[in-house]
């Protein structure tokens, strides 16, 4: 088995996160560090430390939804000392970490597993799985600017996916939107609602295709339903 799918397994982080730690030299198999990726592992008779703490599978597979408050960044832990998600989480016994990622600055809607087959497929780009968000934003767009935002952005180096957009809301001479993306890059709703002149003020994500926030109190989470969980997988 590779590493890094071991790692996932294991709960340690997602399997594109537990690449980030080997390379970091946190990792020892068989007391020797490893920074190389693709190495195999026996699961069974090699020895795997991170930061010198021996890891083992998860027995118990565990799916959670959060309600992210702002002001907590989605890793597991952090260098600098700051607030993650995981400080969040409470009363289980099993090492989760997240599906993907909210900026520090956006609240709403996270997944957490210790499942790192489902995790690795749901964060795989041939998924698309929709994310809707509610974005409180400066000005009221015109509609030519929500056609821009739907056909497809050029944000860095690479153009959005189509999208959907809808002004549910103005007040103040400001407006909420509703928007679903299928794709998750780097801040890029802030991104494409600053390249049609309409910077964020506040953004909340409320769900993640069929799975939803279900009054769920901010800074407070829940376990997924069998349902949600048989959707997420069928995906």
């Amino acid at each position: 088995m590779r590493l890094q799918k071991f790692m996932a397994q294991c709960g340690v982080a997602s399997r594109r996160k537990s690449e980030e730690i080997i390379q970091e030299g946190r990792v020892k198999v068989n007391g020797i560090i490893v920074k190389e990726l693709g190495v195999s592992i026996d699961s069974l008779e090699d020895n795997i430390t991170v930061d010198d703490k021996r890891i083992k599978p998860e027995g118990n597979k565990v799916y959670i939804a959060l309600n992210k408050p702002t002001g907590y960044i989605t890793t597991v832990s952090d260098q600098f000392g700051r607030k993650t998600v995981i400080d969040l989480i409470s009363d289980i016994k099993e090492r989760v970490y997240p599906i993907g990622r909210l900026d520090s600055d956006t609240s709403g809607l996270l997944l957490l597993t210790n499942d790192g087959d489902l995790a690795y497929k749901i964060t795989h780009p041939k998924h698309e799985i929709s994310k809707k968000y509610i974005a409180k934003v400066k000005g009221i767009p015109k509609e030519h600017k929500l056609k821009q935002f739907r056909e497809g952005l050029k944000i860095d180096d690479y153009i959005t996916s189509k999208a959907k957009v809808k002004i549910i809301n103005e007040f103040e001479g400001n407006s909420i939107l509703e928007i679903e993306i299928h794709e998750g890059k780097n801040r890029q709703v802030r991104k494409m609602c600053e390249k049609i002149g309409h910077e964020v003020i506040e953004l909340e994500r409320i769900a993640i295709g069929e799975i939803n926030l279900k009054k769920i109190p901010l800074g407070k989470w829940r376990f997924l339903e069998k349902k949600e969980i048989e959707y997420l997988k069928r995906q």
